[in-house]
């Protein structure tokens, strides 16, 4: 698991390779087997491999989703905020999961945050998405995953990069 964390970068540019089936079948039982609170399973999840359906998820907000024009394949997680009170954290449980799902099997990801994004003046990009894929009317959709094969090499982190004084033991500010 380590080493998947260690390679693991957010990738925006993707070869037109589509990602195969059995491919797609392990990214949706992973997505199943995300742990959700008290079990609630708030979340539904359209795996979107339409291009035209892409091309509009790469303008679902202002900044920070063209490259879903690119990618071949996109997971829209959505979330009941009826059925949970923490549908965000589930929501996004789900979505690192399936992120190291792809990333074990030779897939790069990106991850595009839709709360609290506005589309346009008018619409939020949840509500946007929401619409495009069909999900229910008071389904929210926090965010989007875009999944395919790397167009451009990013190598992981440097351990020595990271930020160690980010750890503390016991108590803020503590020394190790």
């Amino acid at each position: 698991m380590l080493e998947l964390l260690q390679q693991r970068r957010s990738v925006r540019k993707y070869k037109s390779q589509p990602v195969e089936p059995e491919k797609i079948a392990l990214l949706s039982e992973a997505l199943l087997r995300a742990p959700s609170s008290r079990n609630f399973q708030p979340c539904e999840f359209i795996l979107v491999d339409d291009p035209e359906k892409l091309q509009h998820l790469a303008i679902a907000k202002a900044h920070g989703t063209s490259f879903f024009a690119s990618a071949p394949l996109a997971i829209v997680i959505g979330a009941d905020p009826q059925k949970s009170d923490v549908w965000i954290e589930d929501s996004s449980i789900a979505a690192i999961i399936v992120q190291l799902a792809a990333e074990s099997q030779g897939l790069k990801s990106c991850w595009a945050q839709l709360r609290l994004r506005k589309h346009d003046d008018d619409t939020s990009a949840s509500e946007f998405v929401r619409q495009l894929v069909g999900l229910p009317e008071g389904m929210e959709v926090p965010m989007v995953i875009a999944v395919g094969y790397a167009d451009i090499e990013v190598p992981g982190h440097p351990r020595e990069e990271l930020s160690d004084n980010k750890i503390h033991k016991n108590q803020y500010n503590q020394e190790k």
